[in-house]
């Protein structure tokens, strides 16, 4: 059996075996993606999942294919095709826009962290996805998906038919359909927890400060984190590991006490064993009885690999609203597009707003509310509001939230459906690893997610990897 017929499930593991052995070229690999991208990115399904392709993408790859030949391999992502969601700048022939065709001209001048750390790994990276515009924080009724410079986003589970997940939507959607072997996301509240249990895929939030966010069109200082999409929990945290390391442009990470690059002795079939992972039932109150049984099962599963699940745990599922995310959006958001180009006609939050309204046409099938609901705050992040709000999500979701009901319950982690706690987890700045858990009748995929404290990858990635082994419920898309 040659690998092309068996790339759509290939791990990346399965990827090095098989360039060590010659059975594969990096060259080669990335030209089975761009076949894949070709019949279902814009044709077949219409995916949409990948706005814009790096025309060096097979130098690049022949380049490594060099190095390997030479003896040199720089570790298990070298020569391994990778995308990119479009808000996380790359100093190569690829636009950084965050969707909008506002800024649809902009080049990045230089790698963000997450860029520049994928490369010294030696991953191709193969170009940009799409995504909901401006991470979905534009306007309120915007589709998950949707971007005025790339369209509506599909998922390959049911094209037509189910929710693709924002906002890291193409990655998602990329990743699932096998347009590359992982990709990297970004999230400040769900928009990778969301597209990866949407389609059928592991995806890590990780602790913010665990990976810089230099060079990523902001939204949320206080949450936003980029993290790794993969089709499994091992290629999720080989990913992870590329990823990690301290920035002194942005001062999070130096709270990390113990950088870990190599997440993958963590990985262990018996990671359920005498855990004890809390549940708050209040979660599960949105979603179908089919979905929740999928969800019962789980923990059924998870009792049998030797886990303890405690049902009666507190936590709030209806934080009250925070303005926190307005007031940050313009402060970060000005402070990136400042440092464009003069040439550049967009260069503050004012022009965006400015340039949307004069080709409506084009940029604003949906509105900017959101945009014009942060415009309306100062920027200057002194207003009562704002810190009132912030001091309040930190105590809400940390002391009295994540923190108190783990203490109380001796819990190793929480437990969710879906994306579902991703609100309190964001607000905490609390990392959460999403893993397929199944599907509905009519092939919705649903996923559960493990939440922790703050730099507790490892532990979540034990966890999630003994549920995964014991299950592998993941099944590539039918196109």
């Amino acid at each position: 059996m040659s690998f092309q017929s068996t790339m759509k499930t290939a791990a990346i593991s399965d990827m090095q075996q098989a360039m060590q052995t010659g059975e594969l070229t990096s060259k080669q690999l990335t030209k089975m993606y761009l076949e894949r991208i070709a019949a279902y990115n814009d044709a077949g399904p219409r995916l949409n999942a990948v706005l814009e392709l790096n025309p060096d993408v097979l130098h690049i790859a022949e380049a490594l294919d060099v190095e390997r030949k030479n003896g040199v391999i720089r570790g298990p992502l070298h020569g391994i095709p990778i995308l990119l969601k479009d808000n996380i700048d790359t100093a190569d022939k690829t636009h950084t826009t965050a969707g909008s065709v506002a800024i649809a001209n902009h080049y990045a001048a230089e790698d963000a962290f997450v860029a520049k750390k994928l490369r010294e790994a030696g991953a191709v990276l193969l170009g940009k996805t799409n995504l909901t515009e401006w991470a979905n924080f534009m306007a309120e009724n915007m589709p998950n998906g949707y971007s005025s410079l790339g369209g509506q986003v599909r998922n390959p589970y049911g094209p037509e038919k189910f929710d693709v997940g924002g906002s890291s939507s193409g990655s998602g959607a990329a990743i699932a359909a096998g347009f590359a072997a992982g990709a990297i996301g970004t999230e400040t509240s769900g928009s990778i927890l969301s597209p990866a249990s949407r389609n059928s895929l592991v995806g890590i939030k990780p602790t913010v400060g665990l990976i810089s966010r230099s060079g990523i069109i902001p939204i949320s200082n206080s949450q936003d984190t980029p993290g790794p999409m993969a089709k499994t929990v091992e290629d999720a945290a080989i990913l992870l590991g590329s990823l990690t390391g301290f920035d002194k442009n942005d001062p999070a990470t130096l709270t990390n006490h113990h950088v870990i690059t190599d997440y993958t002795p963590f990985l262990l079939e018996t990671g359920l064993q005498n855990k004890r992972i809390g549940v708050s039932r209040q979660y599960l109150a949105s979603f179908t009885e089919e979905e929740q049984a999928i969800f019962n099962r789980a923990m059924e599963k998870m009792k049998a690999l030797g886990a303890t699940i405690i049902e009666s745990v507190s936590l709030c599922a209806d934080l009250p609203e925070s303005s926190v995310m307005h007031h940050e959006f313009k402060n970060g958001v000005n402070a990136y597009l400042a440092n464009l180009p003069a040439a550049e006609s967009v260069r503050s939050l004012t022009d965006v707003i400015h340039y949307n309204l004069t080709h409506a046409g084009s940029a604003l099938k949906y509105g900017q509310t959101v945009l014009l609901a942060s415009e309306a705050k100062s920027g200057t992040l002194t207003e009562m509001g704002y810190i009132t709000d912030r001091l309040a999500d930190l105590r809400l979701s940390q002391d009295e939230g994540i923190d108190q009901a783990m203490s109380e319950h001796h819990l190793d982690a929480l437990l969710f459906i879906n994306y579902a706690g991703c609100d309190i987890a964001a607000r905490a700045g609390y990392p959460s690893i999403t893993v397929p858990a199944g599907y509905t009748s009519d092939g919705l995929p649903v996923g559960v997610t493990f939440t922790g404290q703050a730099f507790a990858e490892p532990q979540l990635l034990e966890l999630a990897y003994a549920f995964e082994q014991a299950t592998k419920h993941r099944k590539a898309p039918a196109l």
